[in-house]
């Protein structure tokens, strides 16, 4: 690495790539640096290729690539090209001589289906810290995470991406002044997810040794494909293939339809009643390749039979309000048929099952009263816990069944003056990745910290400095520190951080929820499986 001022130039196997020092100072970006290729044409849904040598210095600029997904520019609000030739890593390094830092890996949200590796950056998280951030992109959507189980479509394209992205890590990070052998995987939202999934799988081991999951589980029916045929199948007729129900036409129509296509029915998939965004992971079958995951993320966990890394997990007080801009529509439809609105991973003998669990279940929430303005509060933590709380607190109790010791379990709870309040109600809450944005710069839609109010500067100051302590000694508040002592979580969710203004040490988290869907999921629950390419496994009737 060389000593420039204004750009650094170092070698990869690729070949060279030059970055550049930020404007503002303090650190070196390198963008849009290719990690491996997606394949093209009819195998795109196969695990990724090499990334390409280059014989000349990369211009390591951000060029706005992000991969095949529905147009979102006006909501990203700047200029982005969607291309298939998307997998590129973003590297930030802090401005000093010092080597072997530690190294955090983000992978982006956007429930599997949208975003980029760049919509959250961490240069304030990099500034006055000795700490390498990578970012990068992963396939999406269908294009990602189709499963047929199939030699051409396997599923888990996107996971095999964030694969070759570790994988190219190790191989290429100590040239930036990384140290390969300390890497702490992080995520948000459909990025938590996957780093809870990649801590289950046996393609990772050895690529990370610590996991910041932020508000998403491993155990979610979102996480998981329950029956990936099904999906397949639906989203076949979601973008008007007709002739869905026929497994070879259908894979037919996936290896050779154009990517607008493909990704066209997207955006219907950001508000789905069964709290899923359809595509997703899988369990896979063996075929030729590699597989990402073989078993259901409930089952590994029992085994103990995975590296039990130290992790910092948790999720935000009111992660339910990701349903908020939803409630108007949907408060008459739940009272009308709660049923709906249950996850997939939910399985019943019978239709009259099925209204009796869904009853018991709404009764829980909002007692006699239904869905109203009145319970709106009760809505939200329905869907926060549907979504990401319970299978997050299932996790969990899994994980310390099976005797892992160094889980640092929290809620992130502040709210400031700014924050909106709750339709129908004067109560702030924080909304789903509230603590993701507190380590990122500004939040999801603006980058300039200096427009939040002082409290809210203030509580960025104290989450980042938790996740740095976290990333470079396993523990977020190691011996010496001025934060209040935090220890494992150990039976029944205790303790857990509160982290907001103070710090406090509590008990257990959202026991009494916890345990009602404990009752429900013991008896109820459906284990994803590896795709059932029988072909009577699915009638049209039942899409």
């Amino acid at each position: 690495m060389c000593d420039c001022t204004d750009s650094r130039t170092v070698n990869t196997p690729q070949g060279p790539v030059r970055g550049y020092k930020d404007p503002e100072g303090g650190l070196y970006a390198f963008y849009s640096v290719p990690y491996a290729k997606a394949p093209t044409g009819r195998d795109r849904f196969k695990a990724p290729l090499p990334a390409a040598k280059r014989p000349y210095v990369l211009e390591a600029v951000d060029k706005g690539i992000i991969c095949p997904q529905q147009d979102l520019s006006e909501m990203y609000k700047k200029s982005l090209v969607i291309t298939e030739d998307c997998l590129i890593a973003n590297i930030f390094v802090p401005e000093t001589s010092k080597t072997n830092l530690p190294v955090v890996v983000y992978v982006h949200g956007g429930g599997y289906i949208a975003c980029y590796g760049n919509l959250l950056t961490y240069k304030n998280f990099i500034r006055n810290r000795e700490v390498i951030v990578v970012t990068f992109n992963y396939r999406l959507g269908a294009h990602g995470f189709l499963c047929l189980g199939t030699d051409d479509i396997p599923g888990n394209a996107g996971m095999k991406d964030q694969i070759a992205l570790l994988r190219w890590v190790k191989e290429n990070i100590g040239n930036f002044g990384g140290n390969p052998d300390d890497v702490t995987i992080a995520g948000y939202s459909a990025g938590s997810s996957s780093v809870d999934l990649l801590m289950l799988s046996d393609m990772s081991k050895g690529l990370f040794n610590k996991v910041i999951p932020e508000s998403g589980a491993n155990t979610a029916a979102w996480s998981v494909q329950t029956d990936p045929i099904r999906v397949a199948k639906e989203y076949g007729r979601m973008i008007n293939y007709s002739s869905y129900d026929d497994l070879d036409s259908l894979e037919e129509f996936y290896k050779t339809v154009s990517y607008e296509i493909l990704t066209s029915a997207e955006f219907s998939l950001m508000s789905r009643k069964d709290s899923t965004f359809l595509v997703s992971p899988c369990v896979e079958r063996d075929t030729e390749g590699e597989e990402f995951l073989t078993d259901s993320p409930v089952n590994i966990i029992r085994s103990g039979k995975y590296p039990q890394l130290p992790m910092l997990y948790g999720f935000a007080n009111m992660e339910g309000l990701i349903r908020k801009d939803n409630f108007e529509e949907w408060k008459d439809l739940m009272n009308e048929n709660f049923a709906d609105f249950l996850p997939p991973d939910l399985q019943f003998d019978s239709k009259e099952e099925r209204d009796s669990v869904a009853q018991k279940i709404k009764e829980f929430y909002f007692g006699n009263s239904g869905v109203t303005d009145e319970t709106v509060l009760s809505y939200v933590d329905f869907f926060s816990d549907v979504f990401f709380t319970y299978s997050t607190l299932r996790s969990v109790q899994l994980h310390v069944e099976a005797g892992h010791d160094s889980i640092y379990l929290y809620e992130y709870s502040f709210v400031h003056d700014d924050t909106p309040v709750v339709p129908h109600t004067n109560v702030r809450g924080a909304h789903h990745c509230a603590q993701s944005a507190d380590v990122g710069d500004g939040n999801f839609t603006n980058v300039d910290e200096n427009i939040l109010p002082a409290p809210a500067r203030d509580m960025k100051k104290v989450i980042r400095d938790i996740w740095y302590n976290f990333v470079t000694t396993g523990q977020p508040v190691p011996k010496g520190s001025d934060f209040p002592v935090w220890s494992p979580v150990g039976k029944d969710w205790s303790p857990h951080m509160v982290l907001d203004k103070p710090l406090r040490l509590e008990g257990s988290l959202l026991k009494e929820r916890a345990l009602f869907w404990n009752d429900i999921y013991e008896k109820y629950y459906r284990h994803p499986s590896a795709p059932d390419t029988n072909p009577s496994k699915l009638s049209h009737t039942e899409l």
